[in-house]
């Protein structure tokens, strides 16, 4: 079989009238730990479906070499499915390679047998270490924090909880080729530290496409960013390190929008001397009435040859820019409203001493959000925090504790879980936009003045909204949800892991935008860099 690589030449896909990835070359051999980014819907999770052969390429080769382990970041749950069920299919994949040596040693010929292929299958039964299957399971289910309870119906465990179960299984298989789509989304920060570990290790080749700037730092070898440069391909960035490859990209974005600008303005120009030329027309070139009326006819020529010659130059001109990728255009936001009258100790938001039973028991405990209030919350999987953000968001009841907010105060909430509005329905976004505002306003929590639109925060454009949300990716979806937080023009926001399933440069301008806001944030978060980004903060861990 050779040894374990990954090659992808000129390769492209298109949906049914879209297409999403265009000329991807890279190569990656053992060892390599290849990072693809890029914007939501650029077509990462596209990417690993190609090189899963789940997906055949509309142009170019894709070709893996090897056997495929894939983690992707939406687990699809069979009915009456348990965590034993997944364990199972592991260690029965891992117990066949070593049944198939037990068979071939038992039979083999050691006068004329190929010892050759029994080596091969030695080695490979050596580097699945197929009698430690059974711990390296049972490490990687109690590392990643997941359920170790056999017994447990998928169906009853989250989004999260499932991904670890079969983030677990996947590693310890110990594939040729491990595909991961945004493995650290639901990991704390111990877990983290153990897929590091493990992807640090791995003998075969690793593809992860990621959010997670710090993990980009510490394992990628290279990162492919599938979001189109100015000449509309992908960039392979070989050098190491996320501030280097940040560097660069910045840099390269600067160019394009200058250039983009500067374009633009020529064309106007241009396009007002022409506009210019041809009313002369009509106007200049006309002698007084009634005399030498045969000169008309000949200036008139001139002035459209010279109309002509403008458009000549003006297309020969022409550089085909596209249009720059979107920014971040994150709202201003106030920090309370002109009529109200607060005192110095008063506070925007504030939960006491919450309870809910078997998730979260803060006893004594005072969350106060003033104005302009920051909060960034932290903690290990399963110590509360969504359940945290709830009781601020107000959409958990408590059993003690009381949960204040000033009247007139508008919340904004982005949860973790991907809700997406309602998608099923097959309504596009803006429609969503529209009943997502008319709920708010029923509940009291939109102000009509006071409404951001959707199209106007450079997370999605128009012919993104104008599609059903299901088909959008998970990424995009994402983005869509935070849109919604920000909707009502919120006084507080309330953000649980809001770089969930974001590019690496929305989270950055997020950050950034999180930090300069007048609104009251309260952040809680897995994410390495930003929460040194945001380490000035009053923190509050679970």
């Amino acid at each position: 079989m050779g040894m374990p690589h990954v090659v992808v030449d000129d390769a492209g896909y298109a949906y049914p009238g879209r297409t999403v990835l265009e000329h991807v070359d890279v190569r990656a051999s053992a060892g390599d730990r290849l990072a693809v980014v890029g914007e939501n819907g650029s077509g990462k999770t596209t990417l690993l479906r190609l090189l899963a052969g789940d997906l055949a390429p509309s142009t170019g080769e894709v070709r893996v070499v090897g056997t495929l382990a894939v983690v992707e970041q939406e687990m699809p749950v069979a009915p009456g499915a348990t965590v034993g069920d997944v364990v199972a299919a592991t260690l029965s994949d891992v117990r066949a390679v070593a049944a198939e040596l037990e068979a071939a040693t038992e039979a083999f010929d050691h006068e004329e047998g190929a010892l050759g292929e029994l080596t091969a299958l030695l080695a490979r039964a050596e580097h699945l270490a197929a009698w430690d299957a059974d711990r390296r399971v049972t490490e990687a289910l109690s590392r990643l924090g997941a359920c170790t309870d056999l017994d447990q119906p998928l169906a009853e465990l989250s989004v999260g909880e499932r991904h670890r179960v079969r983030l677990a299984c996947r590693l310890a298989e110990r594939a040729d080729v491990l595909l991961l789509d945004e493995p650290t989304n639901h990991l704390d920060g111990a877990g983290i530290d153990y897929l590091t570990a493990q992807m640090m290790g791995w003998r075969g080749v690793v593809v992860v496409v990621t959010h997670d700037r710090q993990l980009l730092d510490d394992v990628a070898t290279a990162i492919l960013d599938l979001d189109p440069a100015m000449d509309g391909r992908p960039v392979l960035y070989g050098q190491p390190g996320y501030l280097a490859f940040r560097f660069t990209k910045n840099q390269a974005l600067h160019r394009w929008r200058q250039r983009y600008r500067a374009e633009t303005k020529r064309r106007e120009v241009l396009a007002a001397r022409l506009d210019a030329s041809y009313e002369g027309l009509s106007d200049e070139w006309r002698p007084p009435k009634g005399s030498q009326k045969h000169r008309r006819g000949t200036r008139a020529r001139t002035h459209v040859k010279a109309a002509d010659r403008l458009i000549e130059r003006l297309e020969a001109q022409a550089v085909d820019v596209p249009v720059p990728p979107l920014e971040l255009a994150f709202p201003e936001l106030a920090a309370l409203d002109p009529h109200w009258s607060l005192g110095a100790g008063d506070c925007l938001l504030e939960v006491r001493s919450p309870l809910v039973a078997g998730r979260l028991d803060l006893p004594g405990v005072r969350i106060a959000l003033p104005a302009s209030g920051r909060l960034l919350v932290t903690g290990g999987n399963g110590a509360g925090k969504s359940t945290l953000m709830a009781a601020l968001a107000g959409t958990i009841p408590l059993e003690r504790g009381t949960r204040t907010v000033h009247d007139g105060v508008r919340v904004g909430v982005l949860g973790q879980e991907d809700t997406t509005l309602g998608q099923d329905d097959g309504a596009t976004g803006f429609e969503l936009y529209a009943r997502h505002a008319l709920r708010l306003l029923d509940a009291g929590r939109l102000d009509p003045t006071h409404v951001v639109p959707v199209a106007h925060l450079g997370l999605l454009d128009e012919e993104e909204l104008d599609r059903p949300l299901r088909e959008l990716s998970v990424g995009q979806r994402r983005r869509f949800e935070l849109a919604c937080a920000l909707l009502n023009a919120p006084h507080v926001l309330l953000l649980d892991e809001p770089t969930n399933h974001l590019s690496t440069d929305l989270v950055d301008e997020l950050t950034l935008a999180l930090v300069r806001t007048p609104a009251a944030v309260v952040v809680a978060t897995h994410d390495r860099r930003m929460r040194d980004d945001l380490a000035t903060w009053p923190a509050l861990e679970l």
